[in-house]
């Protein structure tokens, strides 16, 4: 096995060139906007957005691929291999750097939203999308490849058996589809589980709803801290008192045997705006 072939940080690399395409469609056109990619690997979805995009700054963590395709693009000029990791990169700087181009503008304010495209890695997929999340305002629209039963939590609706804290938190971010699944024979080697495509068009929805993102998230970790807790039990052991969990159920239409995985954000959200104001 050469250096081209050893897996490292456990990649499984996508060797479907159908799907390949497909997430690179995905993005829409691209012919003017600047595209992250999320651990291009070898390569393969690279080359074709590097014939598409306008600019293309590649992101890969592991030494050997990195320098690789450094190698592979060095005579492409709208291309920029990083080696580094996505969860040290500042979006919002590349979504500046993006606006200040082909020649600078003099507002370092302003931003050029940003393209994010990427096979994420398995063991920290929850963390690369809370990451980009954060950055919502840096990027205009993300397709991602993800473990189908993750991909099936950010997409799920209330009361299904998926539906909970990562639901709502991807949904209050971004409108949320489910493009395709994968079986593992698209990649190499072959992971033990599907994967899925999402498309996640940054839509916020915390100024729609009147709560503020980091003090709403700390609630939800509450609502949703035992799932098979009634919602009135998770809430007493985050500390809210009997008396007012009951006002708040009652004022907000809310049942007292509820459990949170029932409610949709909208109501979630009533519910933080009742326990903030009284």
């Amino acid at each position: 096995m050469n250096l081209r072939d050893r897996p490292k940080l456990g990649q499984n690399f996508l060797i479907s060139p159908t799907a390949q395409t497909a997430i690179a469609d995905a993005l829409g056109d691209i012919s003017q906007r600047t595209v992250v990619e999320i651990g291009p690997g070898r390569g393969a979805i690279t080359h074709i957005l590097a014939r598409r995009a306008r600019r293309l700054i590649a992101i890969e963590l592991d030494p050997a691929l990195a320098a690789q395709l450094q190698a592979d693009f060095s005579d492409q000029p709208n291309v920029t291999i990083l080696r580094q990791n996505i969860l040290a990169t500042d979006l919002a700087a590349l979504a500046r750097e993006a606006h200040a181009e082909p020649e600078a503008r003099g507002d370092s304010e302003r931003f050029s939203p940003l393209l994010i495209v990427g096979n994420l890695p398995y063991y920290i997929t929850s963390d690369i999308l809370l990451h980009l999340f954060a950055a919502h305002r840096a990027i205009e629209r993300a397709v991602v490849m993800i473990q189908r039963e993750v991909a099936d939590r950010v997409a799920a609706q209330p009361s299904s058996r998926d539906y909970g804290l990562l639901s709502v938190t991807a949904q209050l971010y971004a409108q949320v589809e489910k493009l395709f699944t994968l079986p593992p024979g698209a990649f190499s080697p072959p992971p033990q589980v599907h994967s899925s495509v999402l498309r996640l068009t940054m839509q916020p929805r915390f100024e729609e709803l009147g709560i503020d993102p980091e003090a709403f998230t700390g609630f939800m970790r509450g609502c949703f801290a035992q799932k098979r807790k009634t919602l009135t039990n998770n809430l007493r052991a985050a500390g809210h008192e009997p008396d007012a969990i009951a006002a708040a159920f009652t004022a907000c239409d809310v049942a007292p045997q509820v459990r949170a995985e029932q409610l949709d954000p909208e109501a979630l959200a009533r519910l933080y705006c009742r326990f903030r104001d009284h």
